[in-house]
């Protein structure tokens, strides 16, 4: 018979997986592709291992579910006979008297119930005449249908090696066949969902925990079943199948055969890598024994958190007690009567595996997960694959995604934090230079009126006051206060003339303007005490820029005497300037007192100082702020007052377009 038949075996609900990558940690195959993040089962590639099942804590794989047809069957009036696996007493620890577990089952509808450990005996005996002929020295066992898949899929030129013999359930059904007629329908119920894709000849599987589910839908319990026995024929050292090392205790191979001849692996890592040294002609004189799982009594349709050992001592009792009351004589008879039944199997390549990733490809999916040497591979594991040369090939064949590398996934994470706190930095800067817009242009608005009304009165008691004073005799008292009175109102008028350019009624005459130039211009221009050093830093291959020198002369001889006032003590006055091809920035760095943290929102606001009462008015900066909107720019201030944060001091940084515009 071929053992072709292949049938998907594990779905996925997307919405319960977690990005754990869990199923593809523990797949040995890498039957998974994951997509945004979500892990899906590749049909084609799954050898019905049960892996992701078992250990997906979310619940997100569920294999294929097979009670709705077996339902269908028992209620179609057709005989059929339920083939239990040998495994059941590690599942239905809790049933003592498995004649009560048999009850349970026939309660179903199922006409036979029988043990597959009588097929058991048949493959163990087939296997024994195998194992004892010296010509077929190194061969594979065949009873694990996901062993037989991950052969034919992965290794397909290990094929020839795989024992040509039938699993114990093909065995059984056959039995059954031969024993009711071709027309009996077979259920077999056990620990393996693999086994709904194993062969055509089986007409529906259970597993365990369908049967218990099954059970409860039926309010079918221990309390309200009768016992019953299984039917014949009866089973020998067959039920101790599921066990470690099952199919060379259940012959007489331990007899025959020394057990250096024979290697026992168990597991989704062990069966691998006895199957590669295999391959490679390590072991190629050995006689393999594989089991995909730790043995059928753990398989992924038994009910998960089930002790390895208890499971396997319960099996050893129930085996121990069988045997005690086995009839040999009838099981004797019942073996010659059978044993000529055909036990063979086989198999066909059908290879799946992918072409691995061409050089160049491989090394760009490394590079997009940050990895440019070998001392970057880390191979954590935390992906799913064990090294980042198997992860990156499974990102070029489709299968895996590079956020996956944990790795590479918390650097971005730390580099998109980082980028969100100087995000969240320039929009706190932005909302608060927004606000500080918002309300100067109010201000503007008051002042531009202000200063409109203003300047007719100022002007008159300007022009009358110097009448008085030019008529008023030399030496006259009065002519003192006539002086004080224009002087004042000069005073005043200097003070419109701040609120209107604040207020931006002015204009921009923009030139063309060697600003490294006109840099050391302004600080010539100011007279400094001896204790303040003042530093040129010219930090710009094109100084050209175009500016309203008159203004900017203006904005950066009052910052400068700012700082210089900020210094009483003397200290080091820094003015940069720095530029691409689109802005240029001048930086006013001292190293004074700082300006309090309170005060920061209100620097612009016009008659705002932090000087004493008469020696400031409070237009200065905010003068400044209205020039450099008027040149489409921005300017910005960083101040410490607290020497335990570092050094003390200011920095003003403007920053003006290069352009006309």
């Amino acid at each position: 018979m071929s053992h072709s038949y292949h049938r998907q075996l594990v779905f996925t609900l997307k919405d319960r997986c977690r990005v754990c990558f869990t199923c593809v940690r523990e797949c040995p195959v890498k039957a998974i592709k994951i997509i945004n993040g979500q892990a899906e089962v590749l049909n084609d590639r799954c050898i019905g291992c049960g892996n992701c099942v078992k250990v997906c804590s979310q619940g997100a794989k569920y294999p294929l579910r097979s009670i709705s047809e077996v339902e269908t069957l028992l209620s179609s009036g057709a005989p059929i006979v339920a083939c239990i696996a040998p495994s059941f007493p590690a599942e239905f620890e809790e049933i003592n008297d498995h004649r009560i577990f048999v009850g349970m089952v026939r309660k179903l509808g199922f006409h036979y119930v029988t043990e597959v450990s009588f097929g058991a005996d048949l493959v163990a005996h087939a296997y024994e005449k195998r194992l004892s002929d010296e010509k077929n020295r190194g061969d594979i066992s065949s009873d694990c249908p996901a062993i037989v898949f991950f052969i034919r899929h992965y290794h397909p030129e290990m094929v020839p090696y795989l024992v040509p013999i039938a699993s114990p359930m093909v065995a059984m059904t056959r039995v059954m066949k031969e024993k009711y007629g071709p027309d009996i329908k077979v259920v077999f119920i056990g620990p393996c969902f693999a086994k709904k894709a194993e062969t055509t000849e089986v007409d529906e599987v259970l597993t365990f925990l369908e049967l218990r589910e099954m059970f409860q839908q039926r309010d079918i319990r221990q309390d309200n079943t009768l016992p019953a026995h299984f039917d014949p024929p009866f089973s020998g050292k067959g039920s101790i199948f599921p066990i470690s090392r099952g199919l060379y205790y259940s012959s007489n191979s331990r007899e025959t055969i020394p057990e250096e001849h024979v290697v026992i692996a168990e597991g989704r890592v062990n069966f691998k890598e006895a199957i590669k040294e295999f391959e490679e002609g390590y072991i190629r004189d050995k006689h393999l024994m594989l089991l995909c799982c730790d043995g059928c009594i753990m398989g992924p349709g038994t009910s998960p958190g089930g002790k390895r050992f208890s499971r396997s001592a319960a099996v050893g009792e129930y085996v121990r007690k069988k045997l005690q009351s086995l009839d040999s004589e009838t099981w004797n008879k019942e073996m010659e009567r059978y044993g000529n039944i055909n036990l063979s199997q086989s198999f066909t390549p059908e290879d799946r595996r992918l072409a691995p990733a061409i050089d160049e490809n491989l090394l760009n999916a490394l590079h997009a997960m940050g990895k440019f040497s070998a001392q970057d591979y880390l191979n954590c594991g935390a992906c799913g694959y064990d090294t980042c040369i198997e992860h990156a090939n499974a990102i070029v064949q489709g299968l895996a995604e590079t956020e996956m590398c944990l790795p590479y996934t918390i650097e971005k994470l730390h580099d998109s934090i980082s980028n969100l706190n100087v995000s969240n930095e320039k929009l706190a800067r932005a909302k608060a230079a927004l606000r500080q817009s918002e309300k100067l242009a109010h201000m503007g608005q008051l002042s531009a009126g202000i200063a409109h009304e203003l300047n007719n009165p100022l002007g008159i008691i300007t022009m009358y006051s110097n009448i008085l004073m030019d008529e008023a005799p030399e030496g006259a008292a009065v002519r003192e206060d006539l002086k004080l009175i224009v002087e004042q109102a000069e005073r005043c008028k200097k003070i419109v003339s701040g609120l209107l350019n604040f207020a931006r009624k002015n204009q921009v005459a923009l030139t063309e303007t060697d600003v490294v130039k006109f840099l050391k211009h302004a600080i010539q221009s100011i007279i400094k005490p001896d204790n303040v050093t003042i530093s040129i830093e010219p930090h710009i291959e094109d100084p050209v820029a175009f500016l309203d020198i008159d203004q900017m002369m203006q904005v950066l001889t009052n910052l400068v005497k700012n700082a210089i006032e900020a210094m009483p003590k003397g200290g080091l006055l820094t003015v940069s300037v720095e530029g691409n091809k689109e802005e240029i920035d001048f930086f006013i760095k001292d190293t004074g007192t700082g300006i309090r943290p309170e005060d920061m929102d209100k620097l612009f606001t016009p008659f705002f100082t932090t000087k004493e009462i008469g020696k400031g008015t409070g237009l200065g900066l905010a003068l400044i702020y209205g020039i450099i909107k008027m040149h489409k720019g921005k300017i910005h201030v960083d101040s410490n007052i607290n020497p335990a944060k570092g050094p003390t001091g200011t920095i003003f940084r403007i920053t003006l377009p290069r352009g006309k515009g």
